[in-house]
This record gives structure tokens, sequence and C-alpha cells, in this order.
């Protein structure tokens, strides 16, 4: 009888598990490529959305913190002290992030402190060992419209 109440229970569960629908939980790396997707359409509220996914999965992923500072930044209304928050997280998960030193760069011009953009300008320069990466010139163009 205890043989055929076990044999009953695990076919039941079986039988249960087959008609529970299965939900699909979106990567890190599915959710960034969703939030990049967004950005391109510049939705942003789908892009922060999937960045906040991204972060709370993964709180020490840097790359998701400097992302979801961007759409902090790049939304309609920008919420700076927030974009501020994430871009400083992201440097301190790692401190050679060129785009996070670019990014808060462009959010302290917004800000109207050229001084602090000036100093991850600087940043740029040591961690690319030259003038002449992607992230530099695009803050150095950002602080030369700024003038």
């Amino acid at each position: 009888m205890r043989k055929l109440l076990v044999a009953w229970v695990m076919v039941s569960g079986f039988a249960h598990a087959a008609d529970t629908p299965v939900m699909n939980v979106p990567t890190v790396n599915q959710r960034m490529a969703s939030a990049r997707a967004a950005i391109a359409k510049s939705d942003w509220r789908t892009a922060k959305y999937e960045t906040q996914k991204a972060v709370a999965d993964e709180p020490e992923n840097a790359d998701a913190h400097n992302l979801l500072a961007y759409t902090y930044r790049k939304q309609d209304k920008p919420e700076l002290a927030k974009a501020f928050e994430h871009y400083k997280i992201a440097l301190r998960l790692n401190p050679r992030h060129k785009g996070a030193h670019e990014y808060i760069g462009e959010a302290y011009l917004m800000d109207r402190k050229p001084e602090l953009a000036a100093r991850h300008l600087a940043d740029l320069e040591k961690i690319c060992g030259n003038r002449d990466c992607e992230e530099y010139r695009d803050l150095a163009a950002a602080m030369a419209a700024y003038r």
C-alpha cells in the first residue's frame, strides 16, 4: 500500500507539473539587450524597467548600473540625482569603466559642473592611455560644446 501511495504521489506530482505554466524569466543579458533596443527607440520607460530589473538581479553589475543611470539621464525629465547614484555605483564596482566615466561627465555638464566633468575626462585619458578612445573623444566634444 505504501509503495502504491508513493507511486501515486510521484505520478500526480508529474501530472501537476505538466499542467503548470512555465515562466521564462529573462536573463540579465536579455534584459540589457532589451534595454539597449528600447534606448535606440528612445523608449525610456521600457529601458528603465529592464535596467532596474537587471540591477535587481545582479546588483554588482557595473554595466547594468551604467545603463540604468543613462536612462535616468536621457529620459524626457532627467533624474540627475538617480543618474549620479548609479554612475557612482558603476564606478565603484569598476573604476576603469570607460562608459560610466564618459556618461557621468556628460551628466556633470547637464548639472553645470564642468570642473567635475574635466576630472572624468582626465580619468579617461589615463584609462585609454591616450586621447583617441571613443569615450574620451565623446566627452571632450561634449565639453567643447558646453563652453
